[in-house]
């Protein structure tokens, strides 16, 4: 009998889904499918589907159970199947895409219309979140760099690799975004929690007023049996340093047969806590707000007015790409004299890009041992790593999923671009005929 005669169905609670257990055989005890668009009896079905084929899910099941209940952010070596051609760092470049709302916070004289359009600006990259594929952690030292998009500028960087963190920049006339990622993870079997221990700042240029922003939690449902799928239930804050001003969404959790699945809403509320404008749409489709009184409700002759829409995508694309992602994974994005290090460069990446799985795993795993092996060089030489880009500036920040090192823009990426468009003989070098080299020691190893 196979492992899906032997599932069984049982009630328990996720946000309001219904969740069914994988049981009655040694080994897959407790392990949940999760069906987002159906109920208890299409659990069985559900669990045959995804990109997975049965031999690899056995053997991966077996590999990973271990784990349950760990934070596997960089304890696992993971197959190439469940990966995007694209890596972390530029994810942390994808936000950009409605970059145009900080534009328009930025020139906005209404101090609470001005938090809609910033806090929307926040909620559209769960659109692309909803892309169920993993993209690559990069190397240590490894960089992206975006140009040619509404005249901003933008560098990442991986600054450690254990654990994980990256730093990202991006400026143009308008904005400063300055972010730090660093993931906590709890693996549940057929599930992973994801925790965003970072921080994102935003600075308006025009007022000098600052923007934190606190992301909820997003939880990664049927990871080896069923179709892959993500729900993100729980608060965003949007606060205003400056003004006191802040923002509280609700991202409502996926219930039964989907209800609720996308939704979000909350308000805009000044320093005194009193709620100024109502927003409320779906994350993967569109946002409005409204003027309400003391009590939330909407005030009298006004009207929802739509902040933010979704883009048209292209169709049956295989990794549910928009069409600025495919952007950010092409050279008509970078600047000119690209570095080196640069995460268009990988050859993992590229493989993966072409539909070579073979060769993308073959190359990821030389690079991971690449690292390591200069990890042991740099312990040897009694060396620290030290980013390029970016700063450790020895100040800890609070989460509310724990505390984290605070790195800061240098200010030197400015500098670089400023020295590269001053010289031609590096600026017209072919960014696309590059070696991929985030190496620190690559002469020794």
């Amino acid at each position: 009998m196979s492992i899906f005669g032997a599932i069984t169905s049982r009630l328990s609670s996720l946000g309001n889904a219904m969740q069914n257990s994988v049981n009655g055989l040694l080994g897959y005890e407790g392990l949940e499918v999760i069906n987002p668009e159906g109920g208890e009896e299409d659990a069985q079905e559900e669990a045959r589907k995804g990109r997975w084929k049965q031999e690899e899910r056995d053997s991966y099941w077996k590999m990973m159970h271990k784990y349950i209940g760990s934070d596997v952010t960089s304890m696992v070596t993971l197959p190439v199947i469940i990966f995007e051609p694209m890596t972390m760092l530029q994810r942390m470049a994808e936000i950009l895409e409605y970059a145009d709302l900080l534009n328009k916070a930025d020139q906005c004289d209404d101090p609470y219309v001005k938090m809609v359009y910033a806090t929307s600006w926040a909620v559209t990259i769960y659109f692309a979140y909803q892309r169920t594929w993993k993209p690559f952690n990069p190397i240590l030292g490894e960089t992206y760099e975006m140009a040619n998009h509404l005249g901003i500028n933008f560098i990442s960087e991986q600054v450690s690799h254990h654990p994980p963190m990256s730093c990202g920049h991006a400026e143009n006339e308008h904005f400063t975004y300055d972010v730090t990622s660093k993931l906590r993870t709890k693996f549940l079997g057929n599930s992973l929690d994801v925790y965003p221990v970072g921080r994102t700042r935003v600075t308006l240029k025009r007022t000098g007023e600052v923007l934190d922003l606190v992301p909820p939690p997003t939880k990664v449902n049927n990871l080896i049996f069923g179709r892959t799928w993500l729900d993100s239930p729980g608060e965003m804050v949007m606060s205003n340093l400056t003004t006191g001003d802040k923002v509280v969404l609700y991202f409502h959790p996926c219930g039964w047969f989907g209800a609720g699945r996308y939704e979000v809403d909350g308000y805009v509320y000044n320093k005194d806590e009193e709620p100024k404008i109502l927003i409320t749409g779906k994350w993967n489709n569109s946002l409005s707000y409204q003027p309400c009184d003391i009590e939330g409700e909407p005030l009298p002759g006004t009207e929802l007015k739509e902040v933010w829409k979704v883009t048209e995508m292209p169709e049956n694309d295989k990794f549910q790409y928009t069409y600025f992602a495919h952007k950010l994974n092409s050279f008509d994005t970078a600047p000119r004299g690209l570095l080196p290090s640069d995460s268009r460069l990988r050859p993992d990446r590229s493989a993966l890009e072409l539909g070579d799985l073979n060769k993308a795993g073959v190359e990821k795993t030389r690079m991971e041992e690449k690292q390591r092996a200069e990890k042991r060089q740099r312990e040897s030489l009694k060396q620290e790593f030290t980013p390029r880009w970016f700063r450790l500036t020895g100040d800890v920040t609070s989460t509310p999923w724990g505390d984290m090192e605070v790195y800061e823009y240098n200010g030197k990426y400015a500098e670089h671009r400023s020295r590269i468009e001053a010289s031609p003989s590096e600026a017209d070098i072919d960014s696309k005929s590059q070696a991929f080299k985030p190496w620190q020691f690559e002469s020794e190893i």
